[in-house]
């Protein structure tokens, strides 16, 4: 009768309505599923399957599918099984995570049952009288993968339950088993690898299995029950003084001496005592490898009896492996006793052969290792690892990483003995096989916590394993790797490894690390020595320069000083210097002149030298050609240009002015200003320089090479000199100044030659000669001439380089254009007076009286020869200033005599060669020299012939207006017509 009402209320509901109901129902079972802790990638595939029915309920909601029984049985199975998964979802996303693990496997397989239900209902669907072929297909296709449908487990997880199954079945479970499976089982549900949190976890999972006891078999509930007996092995809930109590008391009833294995326990094909015995249908047991090569081999018959036997099936011997395994428990507990005194002997050989055993002991279970400890072998081996035998300090170390390993307190416990880390570190710079265990062993302590803190501060820990970064071994460079990072959490380690030479966690922390600790690290990179090839690669590879530019602009004026040095620590490598530069290091250092001068002149003096060291980066020195780079050969080049020029346009000119011009209390300061400066006046504008140079600026810069302290600084002084712009203003503050007596003395007469004696001193001297010896001004001239530097320069042709050769030629040729003007006339003579007196005799060029001091005249100075000599010198700034100052002897009235001396001194040849010259300015200068001497009908017979093809051959490939004056050099020599078409 109830079923009946049921049927009826059932048919009263209309089809859409019961297919809204189911769609709603599914819908909050994917909901649930969501929610899941666990397992949650199959409950995500049954959802899937899930959505695709509900999208098939709603196209058949729009069809015409018949309402029949065998839908609506169909409909009544889908939501029963769907209410059994809601409830089993909730469960996973509320019970005890490890109590879920253990029974996942009853999860999955009521997933599986459910989708294989489910699907079966869809089938009930009248899908013959249904007329869209699209509908069909989705169901078909749908049963037929919800059919196939599996849900797996985890790899993690059937191992947990492999190992639970393992140890319920053979019982023969011991701590450190209890130990890996619950790590395994607190990594696999999320819970912390600490004793707190896998103790509470324990206890939530048994509360889980009291509350479930109700509605599992008794079959089930002992099982759980001896899961939680195995767990409860564990470590984690038994404190280190009980596990060393029970230790003691198990020890304490062994005895002393080892029991003999029984007969029994020997396998009778092996001989040996068996590891997993099996029995076979005749009753006896033996090895099981053993037994199956036997079988393997044809045998059918039992090896000891001879019997046939009627089965081949092997049988685990469970009793007798529990026996075995404890006689061996006892054993090896005595054994690890018996050794201790052994390792205290005077005898090596005994003491080497009792580590080889206690390692081999080691390495079998770990829970000797327990024993090991409870024995009180650490204090022991700490101490042999400071013997002087090489293969007793290796034993000893390889012990105590197996004693190390998996165990916090053991780490502790080793730290913790006097000179053990000492001893440990020792190891490290002896033979790579003790050394490899010595880092192993340090690599297992710098996992606990306690002991990292300690082992950086033992002496040349961190420099040896530094250099194991470098180890042929690769293991060795591997372990070294993972310590020096376990170090790394700690500051004073990160500053020791820096000095070791080994920057990564250095420039980690300077570009992430909290504001106290950036300044540590920048501190650090300030104070350390630092080879060229490590500042190198601290600002190439390493990335150190970001962040310290990032310091420069820090509000803290600490922190932008530590910047400030560490930058000058850097930027002394050029390649350094140019980088910074394009990063844009120039302007926060401005900044910094600019803002912090007065409140920190100690920091202003460090700016500067880091400003100078940019400078010097864009410059080569030429004095030591060998050991010019690449980076610093470009700096000549356009790119070094425009680095100097990207200077000039920052405020740099006018606070290196402002530098120039400090007291003598900050000399450094302004050395190293001075040297910035002369880099930005080698190819800088006159206009960058004109408006902030002043009298005061030249009376320093005066005083510096007067009275030089340092030498770079004086020959720079001097190089401002001889580059400012050639103001009237700036000459006439200089010749108040002195600066006349100072250039000349100093460096041209060799009065002062000590102070400084380089050559690019002697060259910027010359050059700023030049400034005060041009025919304009001829009471300057005459102030430099009465002081006899122009025999100076005339020797300077001979022996200077050729830049200074360039610079004297310059001031010969401009003393040279005024010596007409000042060659004194010839007294006209009587005629009875002539009779009797000697002719006066004139110049040959200037036709009065010529002294080098009242005239300048470069024949009385004997210049002539050595500036011939300079034409041929291949140094075409030389040849054109030597060319510049011959041709002032052939101007106008005095190309005839001028000519002459030419001649005599064989000029006129290399003139000639000037003409195939690969420079054109010197061709262009050297053709209308010819023009001029051409003029001369004996100078055009005389070198008409050497010149004809030179001058041939620039009408040929010269510019069109050297062809018209080659082709009227041509027309001179009576080659070309003067109707030529080159006209």
């Amino acid at each position: 009768m109830e079923k009946d009402m049921t049927t009826t209320t059932k048919s009263m509901v209309s089809l859409p309505e019961l297919f809204s109901q189911t769609t709603v129902a599914i819908l909050d079972c994917i909901q649930a599923a969501k929610a899941v802790v666990t397992q949650t990638e199959n409950f995500k595939k049954f959802s899937n399957f899930m959505e695709k029915i509900t999208l098939i309920l709603k196209d058949l909601s729009k069809s015409n599918v018949d309402d029949s029984e065998s839908l609506r049985n169909g409909l009544d199975i889908v939501n029963l099984e769907i209410k059994v998964v809601n409830q089993l979802a909730l469960e996973c996303g509320s019970r005890n995570k490890s109590y879920l693990l253990i029974n996942c496997r009853k999860i999955l397989k009521q997933l599986e049952n459910s989708t294989k239900e489910i699907s079966r209902a869809l089938n009930r669907i009248p899908l013959a009288r249904l007329d869209d072929l699209r509908i069909i297909n989705k169901i078909t296709r749908l049963c037929k993968d919800m059919v196939e449908a599996e849900y797996t487990a985890s790899v993690m997880e059937i191992t947990v339950l492999e190992m639970i199954e393992s140890c319920l079945q053979e019982r023969n479970v011991d701590r450190c088993y209890a130990n890996d499976l619950f790590v395994l089982i607190a990594k696999r549900v999320g819970v912390p690898d600490e004793n707190l949190a896998m103790k509470k976890e324990l206890e939530e999972f048994k509360a889980e299995i009291q509350e479930s006891k109700l509605g599992i078999s008794m079959a089930e509930s002992r099982r759980m029950e001896q899961i939680v007996e195995l767990l409860e092995m564990a470590d984690v809930m038994t404190s280190y003084e009980e596990k060393a109590k029970r230790y003691e008391n198990e020890r304490d009833s062994l005895g002393t001496q080892p029991l003999q294995a029984l007969q029994s326990f020997y396998c009778p094909i092996t001989m040996d005592v068996m590891v997993d015995p099996v029995e076979i249908s005749s009753g006896r047991t033996f090895e099981r490898s053993a037994i199956e090569r036997w079988f393997a081999d044809g045998h059918k018959d039992c090896p000891s009896t001879s019997i046939q036997l009627d089965s081949l099936v092997l049988q685990p011997n469970r009793t007798l492996r529990q026996t075995i395994e404890e006689w061996k428990y006892r054993n090896k507990m005595i054994t690890i006793v018996s050794i201790k005194p052994k390792l205290q002997s005077n005898d090596e050989h005994e003491v080497l052969q009792s580590l080889c055993e206690l390692q081999d002991l080691c390495r079998e279970r770990e829970l000797h290792c327990e024993w090991v400890t409870f024995e009180g072998y650490i204090p022991i081996l700490s101490g042999l690892l400071s013997a002087k035998n090489r293969e007793v300090r290796t034993q000893a170390l390889a012990i105590l990483c197996n004693l190390a390993k998996d165990s916090h307190d053991n780490k502790e416990r080793i730290a913790k003995e006097d000179d053990a880390l000492k001893s440990i570190v020792r190891s490290l710079a002896r033979q790579i096989k003790e050394s490899k265990l010595a880092l192993e062993l340090l690599l297992q302590l710098s996992r606990s916590s306690v002991v990292r803190d300690v082992i950086g501060t033992i002496q040349g820990c961190i420099f040896l394993v530094v250099n194991m970064l470098n180890s042929d071994d690769a293991q060795a460079s591997r372990d070294s790797k993972v310590l020096l990072d376990n170090l790394s959490f700690l500051d004073n380690n990160v500053i020791e490894m820096a000095k070791a030479n080994f920057f990564k966690p250095l420039l980690h922390l300077l570009s992430s690390g909290p504001d106290d600790v950036r300044f540590l690290m920048a501190k650090t990179l300030s104070e350390i020595d630092l080879t060229d090839h490590h500042k190198l690669s601290l600002v190439k590879d390493g990335g150190a320069l970001g962040p310290l530019l990032q310091l420069l602009s820090h509000e803290d004026l600490g922190m932008k000083t530590v910047a400030v040095k560490a930058l000058q620590n850097l930027s002394s490598l050029p390649q350094n210097g140019l980088q910074m530069i394009k990063e844009g290091a120039v302007g926060p250092l401005f900044e910094i002149l600019y803002c912090h001068s007065l409140s920190s002149p100690s920091l202003r003096e460090q700016v500067a030298v880091v400003i100078m060291h940019l400078a010097k980066s864009t410059n080569s020195p030429a004095a030591d050609d060998e050991k010019i780079s690449l980076l610093e050969s470009v700096s000549w080049s356009s790119s070094g240009s425009e680095i100097r020029a990207k200077l000039r346009q920052l405020p740099a000119v006018q606070v290196l002015v402002q530098l120039c011009e400090v007291t003598n209390q900050m000399v450094r300061v302004r050395a190293s200003a001075v040297k910035f400066f002369y880099c930005l006046t080698i190819d800088g504008d006159d206009i960058s320089f004109q408006d902030h140079v002043g009298q005061r600026c030249i009376d320093t810069l005066l005083k510096i090479i007067k009275s030089p302290t340092d030498e770079e600084e004086a020959a720079a002084a001097m190089g401002i000199i001889s580059n400012l712009p050639k103001d009237l203003q700036i000459t006439q503050w200089l010749l108040d100044s002195g600066a006349l007596d100072i250039i000349i003395f100093a460096f041209i007469t060799g009065r002062n030659r000590n102070a400084l004696s380089k050559e690019h001193g002697i060259e910027d001297a010359v050059r700023a000669l030049c400034r005060f010896t041009v025919s304009t001004n001829k009471e300057c001239q005459k102030k430099v001439a009465e002081t006899g530097v122009i025999l100076e320069l005339t020797k300077l042709l001979v022996s200077g380089t050729p830049l200074t050769k360039q610079y004297a030629a310059v001031s010969l040729k401009q003393f040279s254009e005024s010596s007409t003007a000042m060659s004194q006339p010839l007294k006209k003579t009587r005629a009875f007076i002539c009779c009797f007196a000697a002719s006066e005799t004139g110049c040959q060029v200037h036709r009065g009286i010529c002294t080098v001091e009242s005239s300048f005249c470069i024949l009385e100075a004997n210049a002539v020869e050595p500036l011939v000599r300079m034409l041929e010198e291949g140094h075409f700034g030389a040849a054109e200033a030597s060319l510049d100052a011959l041709l002032t002897l052939i101007d106008n009235e005095r190309l005839q005599n001028g000519c002459k001396v030419l001649d005599q001194v064989n000029a006129i040849p290399p003139i000639i060669k000037l003409l195939s010259s690969t420079s054109t300015k010197l061709q262009e200068k050297a053709l209308g020299a010819l023009e001029r001497i051409f003029r001369l009908p004996e100078m055009k017979q005389r070198y008409a012939t050497l010149a004809q093809m030179p001058i041939v051959d620039i009408t040929q490939r010269g510019s069109s207006g050297m062809k018209s004056m080659a082709a009227k050099v041509l027309a001179q020599l009576n080659v070309l017509g003067e109707q030529s078409s080159y006209f």
